[in-house]
């Protein structure tokens, strides 16, 4: 049976739950904040919250009237200062923990106009995101952390599963219109899905990964180039954090005459470094190398870039071959680097840019190239998940001393 219970917040955990102890454990409650005193209903290690008794001065007010029932949101509810520093605080304890010293800026904001990718699942009565710590689905008319152009895709997911039955559906903005993917078991292809193309002028419907409908090529435009955006590829959120972070890199890699780009995705980065200096860039997403290459072949005045698909965990760069660059920009999933980064420690490449969207991982294989002989640079917090409790993370490291 479910116990109630007065319990003092003591801090923050790294899911932005508060966190107390009840009987010498951990009891974590989302919605709460350092500080506060509150009544929840425990079950297990985890507790509801019932009512706050005393608010910390840390606490906002939430901005949107699903917060609190939907899951896609942790902290609405946490001040502006507050918030950016937790944010910090993400990066600055997991590199603690991994026994890794470095500067750590203040947070980069890059939410710009909103997310510009979003999933959500739907039946033919109700789309949007899990409720909070539940499975169910919070059903909602609008998102508003998502861009403007998104403002349809509840309505749009709700229409399509009343054709296809319970679904997966995954929405980018793209510069001519929204791409939408449908995840749904035995689905089949039907006129119905060609009448809501048409109704609400989507670019292109795919359905479990195979194109289906293609009103417009959906494209992005990357630095000076257009990319076409293969099916559920992979996208910065927004359109602000590809920028900041796209920056960081071409500064951070600044004089290199030979530059590889690992995970390099569809070019975000290798298409703005080919401007000055040829490129080497690797991917294990075949549809992303092709859109890299046709990017490529359509933009004027770019530095040779050589795309090639290659699974960088199980086939990672040898030494031989990172030798040859001087400089190599890492932006892998969120499991990190690992392989590719015990390769790094050993070679002489100068510099390495590293783009990280989780901080455990990222800190980890920072420990790695330390190790290594490589010095780390100050480490710069992007927060393009607004409202989340994750954040990107970039970095320079450079070669101190001889490969081994």
């Amino acid at each position: 049976m479910n116990r109630i219970e007065t319990l003092a917040i003591e801090r923050l955990g790294h899911r932005g739950e508060g966190v107390a102890t009840l009987d010498g454990k951990p009891i974590f409650v989302p919605l709460s904040l350092e500080g506060e005193t509150i009544t929840v209903e425990i079950d297990g290690n985890r507790g509801r919250l019932i009512e706050v008794i005393e608010p910390s001065p840390m606490r906002g007010q939430p901005f949107c009237p699903h917060f609190g029932a939907c899951g896609g949101c942790q902290l609405q509810h946490l001040g502006a200062d507050a918030y950016r520093q937790f944010k910090r605080g993400l990066v600055v304890d997991a590199l603690s923990r991994a026994g890794v010293q470095a500067d750590t800026a203040d947070p980069i904001v890059a939410h710009g106009a909103g997310r510009r990718r979003a999933t959500l699942h739907a039946t033919k009565s109700a789309a949007g995101f899990m409720a909070l710590r539940s499975h169910a689905i919070h059903d909602i008319d609008t998102c508003p952390v998502l861009v403007p152009a998104l403002a349809r895709a509840p309505e749009i997911a709700r229409a399509i599963a009343a054709v296809v039955g319970p679904c997966d559906v995954s929405f980018t903005a793209s510069d001519l219109g929204l791409d939408v993917a449908i995840r749904a078991k035995r689905a089949k292809p039907t006129a119905d899905l060609t009448a809501i193309a048409r109704e609400h002028d989507l670019a292109r419907i795919s359905l479990n990964g195979e194109p289906l409908i293609l009103q417009r090529p959906p494209v992005v435009t990357m630095g000076k180039s257009s990319v076409p955006i293969p099916v559920s590829s992979f996208l910065q959120a927004t359109a602000d954090a590809e920028e900041v972070l796209a920056s960081l890199v071409v500064d951070g890699v600044r004089g290199a005459k030979q530059i590889a780009d690992l995970f390099c995705g569809m070019g975000p980065f290798a298409l703005r470094l080919a401007a000055r200096a040829p490129v080497f860039a690797a991917d294990s997403d075949a549809p992303a190398i092709d859109a890299l290459n046709a990017a490529r072949r359509n933009t004027k005045g770019l530095k040779p870039i050589t795309a090639e698909r290659r699974d960088l965990f199980r086939e990672p760069l040898g030494v031989f071959e990172l030798n040859r660059f001087d400089a190599v920009v890492l932006d892998p999933p969120r499991a990190g680097a690992k392989a590719q980064v015990k390769a790094l420690a050993k070679s002489t490449v100068p510099t390495i840019a590293y783009v990280s969207c989780d901080a455990q991982s990222f800190a980890k294989d920072a420990a790695l190239l330390i190790a290594g002989g490589y010095r780390i640079g100050t480490v710069t917090p992007v927060d393009q998940f607004a409202y989340s409790s994750h954040v990107e993370m970039f970095a320079v490291f450079y070669r101190v001393k001889s490969g081994r």
